[in-house]
């Protein structure tokens, strides 16, 4: 066990190699430690270091050495806890912290947004078997991982890209979301480890930034400080969750899908565990617990348009059966896909969808096919996230490629698609690759 000392140590290290790194926000906290923003931004900087994935000897030191946030000036602050903490005098501490925690305020221009037209990117994804090889490519590399999880699928992303775009003089962006609770005991191997946190934002060429206990459809917040780019060229989402994505709220009725919940997961409720809410399962004779919205249904509609919002190309990977249908459903355009208040099932998956289902079945682990070459895809998806001003209520997908399998060669994978080889019971899952009109 690292003693007091050791951590405190290590936190100076990480901060100071940090600094050197991130000039741009480095000159932009200047404002946040003007007097008048001072209380403030010691305010935002303790509640942020809670949510933060930090040890409780740093949580708990950052409190103390920001005087709990009830200094109105530098002065008042405990300048020897300030230095201990980050080796910095107080004012250069309380701007280092900022950096540290991702205060920056700036403009989403802050973030560079590629200028390739969705005609370009889908003839890219058409002609490439790597979609992820986008960004070696494109003017800007930037990637949104969204549900990041263990990080495992950020990690192998910059080893196998950093270093060629570091060659070519450029960064690679890399911002993931989680809905987890950093330092929560629910989510078990889901959390990310400390290390593999630290090493992603210490790593040379690449500017990274995960944001914990935050949920991938409230992130206002975050647009609204400056923290994500309106757009990247990739937006990704690994393992799709189930139920969560698995029923779509407009096709089945809310007593049809908690019926099917019951039936396929168990009874379920919601109970205190060590002083979080949680999801207790009755799964067998087993009592299992997850994240108390473990069972909140969103629907791929939702995933859908989140994606083309925020992505100039689309990648969903290693996604499960009963999720990959239900999207489908949601891409193409016949309305007999959707039919009302029929959960799909192994029964009638293959009525509903025909040929389409036919088809698709058909392809070997690897193999790859246009959707439109399966059937005609949706001219209008309704959009059912808030309007942005000046937003269209409906948009359409330019191109759409279904491909088996959970990894691929030369592809880095989430450690979730990894796992799919050793479940035996579990059918090979999809990748949906996914241009925005």
């Amino acid at each position: 066990m690292n003693s007091h000392a050791q951590i405190l140590a290590d936190f100076r290290s990480q901060v100071t190699q940090l600094l050197q790194e991130r000039d741009k926000e480095w000159e932009a906290t200047r404002k946040l430690v003007e007097a008048g923003r001072l209380t403030t931004t010691l305010q935002r900087l303790i509640e942020e270091a809670q949510r933060a994935d930090l040890p409780v000897a740093i949580r708990d030191a950052i409190a103390l050495a920001l005087g709990h946030a009830v200094a109105t000036r530098i002065q008042d602050l405990p300048g020897p806890r300030l230095k201990e903490l980050t080796g910095l005098p107080p004012t250069k501490a309380v701007r280092a912290l900022c950096v540290w925690l991702g205060l920056v305020e700036a403009p989403a221009s802050q973030w560079p947004v590629t200028s390739l037209r969705s005609d370009e990117v889908a003839t890219f994804a058409q002609s490439h078997f790597n979609p992820f090889d986008l960004l070696l490519e494109a003017d800007v590399a930037s990637l949104l991982d969204l549900g990041a999880g263990d990080l495992s699928f950020d990690t192998e992303l910059v080893e196998q890209y950093v270093a060629p775009l570091h060659q070519r003089q450029r960064e690679l962006i890399l911002h993931a979301i989680d809905r987890l609770q950093p330092g929560s005991k629910l989510g078990g191997p889901l959390h990310p480890e400390r290390e593999r946190l630290n090493g992603l934002r210490s790593r040379t060429g690449l500017s990274f930034q995960f944001y914990g206990s935050h949920d991938m459809f409230g992130l206002g917040e975050l647009d609204q400080a400056g923290k994500l780019a309106p757009r990247y060229t990739i937006a990704t989402c690994w393992a799709p969750a189930t139920p969560t994505f698995a029923y779509e709220p407009t096709r089945l009725s809310e007593p049809i899908i908690t019926q099917e919940l019951q039936r396929t997961k168990g009874q379920f409720r919601q109970i205190s565990y060590s002083g979080e809410p949680a999801l207790e399962v009755q799964h067998g004779d087993r009592a299992l617990l997850f994240p108390p919205w473990k069972f909140e249904i969103r629907g791929p509609l939702a995933l859908l348009d989140l994606l083309s919002r925020r992505g100039s190309l689309c990648v969903l990977g290693a996604v499960d059966t009963q999720v990959f249908w239900e999207i489908l459903a949601q891409l193409l355009e016949d309305d007999r896909y959707r039919p009302a208040n029929q959960p799909f099932t192994a029964d009638n998956l293959p009525t509903t969808f025909g040929e389409v289902f036919e088809r698709l079945s058909r392809l070997a682990i690897g193999e790859t096919v246009n959707l439109a070459d399966c059937a005609p895809f949706r001219r209008q998806i309704p959009r059912v996230l808030p309007l942005l001003p000046s937003q269209e209520s409906s948009y359409r997908f330019r191109s759409v490629q279904i491909r088996r399998g959970a990894v691929f060669p030369g592809m880095p994978a989430s450690s979730t698609a990894r796992r799919f080889s050793d479940m035996v019971e579990e059918t090979p899952p999809w990748m949906v690759v996914l241009v925005p009109e």
